[in-house]
């Protein structure tokens, strides 16, 4: 594994090409996917905050994409189209009902969804991180969306034990410590 250093003083280069590929692939598959929790959710109370997590995200996905331009990295677009359609495949998963929506695919999406955030925003982290060794990327924009991600992560958090009670009984309660982090 040869360790090239690229103008600016970000090693691995390619490396750093395939990871953020994988994110802005990523970024993709949860903006498609809140999009469509959006159909769900429309005229609940959730509705408000998936709009606000889409248009986030939208805008998480532009500072990557600049990011990359800005080092000189190619987006490998057919990554977006496998993670654009594997989440239109994932949609007809089997969750025990064949003709309708099963309450267990709101639960699963929110789990899906939060878990998501919280891997996006170890990605901020580590390209914050590079910001120390390339003036090119822009360490303040990452921090942004790191508070940014945990502000979604909270949130969704909490609807999705919300969501969790709904579907098995219980009530939703605080989360645990392991839950913030």
């Amino acid at each position: 594994m040869s360790e090239s250093t690229a103008p600016g003083g970000i090693r691995n280069a390619d490396l750093l090409g395939v990871y953020t590929n994988d994110h802005l692939a990523a970024a993709t598959g949860g903006i498609e996917l809140v999009s469509r929790m959006l159909g769900r959710w429309r005229g609940t109370p959730y509705q408000p905050r998936l709009e606000e997590l889409r248009d986030e995200l939208l805008e998480e996905r532009s500072g990557l994409r600049g990011t990359m331009e800005a080092l000189g990295l190619p987006v490998r677009e057919y990554k977006q189209a496998a993670v654009w359609l594997g989440e239109k495949v994932s949609r007809a998963k089997l969750n025990g009902h064949l003709l309708t929506r099963s309450p267990l695919s709101d639960l699963v999406e929110f789990e899906f969804i939060s878990t998501a955030v919280l891997a996006k925003r170890a990605g901020f982290e580590t390209l914050r991180a590079a910001g120390e060794a390339d003036p090119r990327i822009d360490s303040a924009l990452f921090e942004r969306l790191i508070a940014q991600a945990d502000k979604q992560h909270h949130w969704l958090a909490d609807v999705r034990r919300e969501v969790a009670a709904q579907v098995f009984g219980g009530h939703p309660g605080a989360a645990d410590a392991a839950a913030d982090t």
